[in-house]
């Protein structure tokens, strides 16, 4: 869908510029934010918001949220921070017709707007839609597709939009996690990942400006927006009446969820540790999978803390834990010479970790619930290791 979008957007921008420059003679041009529930895809899990340009003649959506897995390095730029998103314009049947295939809610709100703030947001959009302006560094807190479309919007009105206080499922000290966390509810894995990368910056509470982030949440709150003292909204209307959650996937069943995945991994690791006390001998090729697999976690998180620009990537408190140390214990427990390092790095491990979870709750970063199993595990391994080496040394000494 997006390269489709992408190999007609250069012959539609033409016929935009057009309807931009002689907007002024057109009436009853209709201008309308629309929000489209959730779909499948992560990237759809919250909903999009476009803008509904509808003339006597041309009928176009305008959208913020064109991007395309086919250009050039896109995983490891999206990773970095390089996340370049377009403006580009749409016919709107042909846009709408792939969120109705889907069975995505589309809910249109038609902007009560003069004659000249609509040509003022039509001069915009052409501005807008120029191939020297159409490219923008998104941002998936506080400049997205969501949040464009009603910026623009209000730029044209010549006055601050105030939204209405509705937050659906939401309690007023919400925070960007925790929104998040209710639209990625039925992605578990998604919404560790994020839990693993993102640090406190997206655990504050938000305004309820900075709620509209998530087009699901703009579209309740367009329902009370005000301009001026007068209703930002003359008509609403639903498009495709479905279910909000129409198009998403239904719960990952509990035994496959990340918490379920940990515990059982725990306990594999208490039963290992009770194994290895009796015979007094370290189960090594499972510590070797265990820290190898935080260990690239750690190069990750490494990365987005120290390299990455996206926002809230630094800080990140579990880089205390997860780190490109993670490698010394996956590769020392193979080497006899090594050991006196690996006694002290679990040493050290230990005590951090014990550390990090005292002071956790005054850190001010929310944790994933199937981060507790996994640090319980680091911790038991850890302790074994040094116990099980020291006493075996006693042994052999006496």
């Amino acid at each position: 869908m997006k390269t489709i979008i992408r190999n007609i957007l250069l012959s539609v921008l033409t016929l935009l510029a057009t309807c931009g420059n002689a907007v002024a003679a057109v009436s009853d041009t209709i201008i309308s934010i629309v929000n489209f529930y959730p779909g499948q895809e992560i990237f759809e899990l919250e909903g999009h918001t476009a803008l509904r340009v509808r003339m006597p003649n041309n009928d176009m959506a305008v959208s913020y949220g064109m991007f395309s897995f086919d250009d050039p390095n896109f995983v490891y730029r999206f990773v970095k921070g390089e996340t370049d998103y377009w403006v580009g314009v749409v016919p709107w049947a042909y846009f709408a017709e792939n969120y109705e295939l889907h069975g995505r809610r589309i809910v249109e709100h038609q902007l009560n707007m003069s004659a000249e703030q609509r040509n003022r947001l039509l001069e915009l959009l052409d501005e807008n839609l120029k191939p020297e302006n159409r490219v923008y560094r998104y941002n998936y807190i506080f400049d997205n597709c969501a949040t464009r479309p009603l910026r623009i919007v209000e730029l044209a009105m010549g006055d601050s939009i105030v939204l209405g206080n509705v937050a659906p499922d939401m309690a007023e000290d919400a925070t960007f996690r925790d929104v998040m966390r209710h639209y990625h509810r039925n992605y578990p894995w998604y919404q560790f990942g994020i839990d693993l990368c993102l640090g406190p910056g997206i655990d504050r509470a938000m305004t309820n400006r900075e709620r509209s982030f998530a087009p699901v949440v703009l579209d309740a709150q367009l329902l009370g927006a005000k301009v001026a003292g007068k209703p930002l909204v003359a008509n609403t209307i639903v498009l495709n009446n479905v279910a909000e959650d129409e198009a998403v996937d239904g719960p990952t069943p509990w035994y496959l969820t990340p918490m379920s995945v940990f515990v059982l991994l725990l306990i594999i690791a208490i039963l290992l540790t009770f194994r290895d006390v009796r015979r007094r001998k370290v189960t090594r090729w499972f510590d070797t999978i265990l820290f190898f697999s935080f260990f690239v976690e750690g190069c990750i998180i490494f990365y987005l803390v120290t390299v990455s620009t996206h926002e809230a990537t630094t800080p990140n408190w579990l880089i205390v834990w997860l780190n490109p140390l993670c490698i010394i214990p996956a590769v020392c427990e193979w080497i006899k010479r090594a050991e006196k390092l690996l006694i002290w790095y679990q040493i050290i491990n230990f005590a951090v970790l014990l550390l990090l979870v005292v002071a956790w709750p005054w850190l001010g970063q929310s944790a994933n619930p199937a981060f507790v199993p996994m640090i319980a595990t680091t911790m038991i391994r850890s302790a074994s290791y040094v116990y099980i080496t020291r006493n075996k040394e006693s042994h052999k000494s006496n």
